[in-house]
């Protein structure tokens, strides 16, 4: 039975991409079964993996607007195991045209039905918005992880994603859980850094996952070469921060 985890925050520019690529690819590594469902109409998953986006002819967009069979959507990519529903800037239109359908929250979780118990793990990359399709990750969830940049605005916005979350959990998906609130960016040089972990520790405590993801060259660079990091650069501290976090959260869902 596949675990459904949407990554997201409103807040854009927190690594939800780069997350989602390399937690995915780092899940592959360890053996388990991946899918990668990119919902951000920049489609940076896509590409990051390996996908030409020119050479796509069934996306997200098609399923969700056209109810494309989500089996033509899935391309594989160069780590076994994984495999990819990719995005289309043509979703950037999908919210207005959904806004008349019927149960239109409910799309992507309808979607992923006959799917669902392929993958042991599905991570779908939200877009930094709060619109309808964000909503329908949400929905479609069985948890999230809210990736929390070590910057100074870090902290703004939560509050407002938290509250999307429990509206959704209220209304739509009651069984909607934290998966976990994970720090991105982040240089242990920096006092301010230091200060935002110390923050969102004590705020969310346990929800915090032990791994942090630091700042990394490599990991900043694997995007441009169609790559995760693991296959771009194994040792770099980037691809073991991202393995220390598939294995957090194998652990975490193996104690369930």
């Amino acid at each position: 039975m596949g675990k459904i985890i949407a990554l997201a925050n409103q807040k854009g520019g927190v690594g939800k991409t780069t997350t989602t690529m390399n937690l995915a690819a780092s899940l592959a590594t360890l053996e388990k079964k991946v899918l990668v469902i990119d919902a951000d109409p920049q489609a940076n998953a896509s590409s990051g993996l390996g996908v030409n986006i020119k050479d796509v002819d069934c996306s997200l967009y098609e399923c969700v607007i056209d109810q494309a069979d989500v089996r033509k959507a899935v391309y594989t990519t160069d780590i076994e195991g994984l495999d990819i529903i990719p995005s289309h800037i043509d979703l950037v239109g999908a919210e207005i045209e959904i806004l008349n359908m019927e149960h239109r929250e409910q799309i992507i979780r309808r979607m992923l039905a006959p799917i669902k118990d392929d993958y042991d793990f599905i991570l779908i990359d939200c877009s930094p918005s709060l619109g309808l399709i964000t909503v329908n990750a949400l929905t479609a969830a069985d948890s999230v992880i809210i990736p929390v940049q070590c910057e100074y605005f870090a902290l703004e916005g939560i509050s407002k994603l938290l509250n999307t979350i429990k509206i959704i959990k209220s209304k739509l998906n009651t069984a909607l859980e934290i998966e976990g609130f994970l720090l991105t960016m982040y240089d242990s040089r920096l006092k301010l850094a230091n200060q935002i972990y110390a923050e969102v520790k004590r705020h969310f405590q346990e929800l915090v996952f032990k791994t942090v993801i630091q700042r990394n060259v490599k990991l900043s660079e694997s995007p441009s070469h169609g790559l995760p990091v693991i296959l771009y650069d194994a040792d770099s501290t980037g691809s073991k921060n991202h393995l220390a976090l598939a294995k957090e959260i194998i652990s975490k869902n193996t104690k369930k």
